[in-house]
């Protein structure tokens, strides 16, 4: 399994979409606060459709909460700022699957501390960033990808 973490999400249908990704997949998703909007959105509950019951949800008050509960597994943070392309590591069962806000991504205090852990999707250079849930869909279909996508066939 995975784990999919959402740094302050601002769009409610991108976190549903996300939720109903995560349900499929059986993987975990991860919400820090402050969000944009409340989980009892019906734009989000529309987005995740029926898959919500199905999705294994947390919520923290910080990502250094999510950093210290989850030491132990390694952490990916997706940045357009990042050097390294998000294909060209290995994703070990556990990991965690960081992404930032749709307006902001994860800011440079977090992607300072932990660069070592940053990856990037390629896009051209002049265009500010992809749909947070397609990315997260890119993203973690790698990493299932990688892992033979253990569990799903």
């Amino acid at each position: 399994m995975f784990h999919i973490v959402l740094v302050e999400p601002e769009i409610p249908q991108n976190t549903g979409n996300i939720s109903r990704t995560c349900a499929v997949t059986g993987c975990a998703l991860h919400l820090v606060h402050p969000l944009g909007f409340s989980i009892d959105d019906r734009h989000l509950k529309r987005a995740g459709l029926d898959y919500w019951k199905d999705l294994d949800l947390y919520e923290h008050s910080s990502f250094r909460e999510v950093e210290e509960r989850y030491a132990d597994h390694p952490f990916f943070l997706f940045s357009t700022h990042a050097e390294r392309i998000y294909s060209d590591v290995a994703y070990p069962e556990g990991s965690f699957l960081v992404f930032g806000k749709e307006t902001a991504g994860l800011g440079p205090e977090l992607l300072n501390r932990r660069s070592a852990d940053a990856v990037r999707i390629p896009m051209l250079p002049d265009q500010r960033s992809l749909n947070l849930s397609n990315s997260v869909a890119i993203a973690l279909y790698e990493a299932l990808r990688q892992n033979g996508f253990a569990g799903l066939l």
